[in-house]
């Protein structure tokens, strides 16, 4: 009877909710929560190997946070704690000389304050600025090698080659390009570092930390 009376209850429930006019209800989704376009995900067509393929820097668009952070990608991949095989230091690579020329002597200290390392490399940003205040207002604008120089380009090339040899390379409308141990150029940062806005950056003689 018991068996019976178990498989009757659920065909008497339907046979009532049927009977007073039970319609599924649909569930409206609300438009911000629509895919309006495909939905498939596109891989490559090679494989990857996630221990060696660097990752892409994060776009930060043309303000000074995505100036540093891409030429900080550049240099470092932003590892503020990584010394290279020349003894250039932290997520920017700077040298010792330039170092203590901003004011900062003490090398280990250095490499394990990111804080100082933001600071310093502003301050050297400022000091580049001065260094090559009439070059940025005299070339800014101007075509060489089939390039726009831009404030940008010629800070992050002082960055890599120092302010001298990026007055060598204006001035000699790209005759004079230097490289640096690893292959870049000053050309070559000119050209990848173009377009950021930093103007707010102020030019500064001689800073320090």
């Amino acid at each position: 009877m018991r068996k019976w009376t178990s498989y009757l209850f659920p065909v008497i429930m339907i046979f009532i909710l049927v009977s007073y006019g039970f319609k599924p209800v649909k569930m409206v989704i609300p438009e911000a929560f629509r895919v309006n376009g495909p939905t498939e995900v596109l891989y490559p067509k090679h494989k990857i190997n996630l221990t060696t393929t660097m990752a892409a820097p994060p776009f930060l668009g043309t303000s000074y946070n995505g100036f540093k952070e891409a030429l900080a990608f550049k240099e470092s991949q932003g590892n503020y704690f990584i010394t290279n095989a020349l003894g250039y230091l932290g997520k920017y690579q700077f040298g010792i000389g330039t170092l203590e020329l901003l004011g900062v002597y003490n090398a280990t200290l250095f490499l394990n304050d990111p804080v100082l390392q933001e600071r310093v490399f502003h301050t050297n940003l400022s000091r580049n600025k001065w260094i090559l205040r009439r070059d940025i207002k005299r070339f800014v604008g101007v075509v060489i090698n089939g390039q726009e120089i831009t404030e940008s380009g010629i800070l992050a090339a002082a960055h890599l080659a120092g302010a001298g040899n990026v007055k060598k390379y204006l001035r000699s409308y790209g005759e004079l390009n230097v490289d640096d141990d690893f292959g870049s150029s000053v050309s070559y940062y000119i050209r990848k570092f173009s377009g950021y806005d930093i103007s707010h950056v102020t030019p500064k003689r001689n800073p320090r930390i």
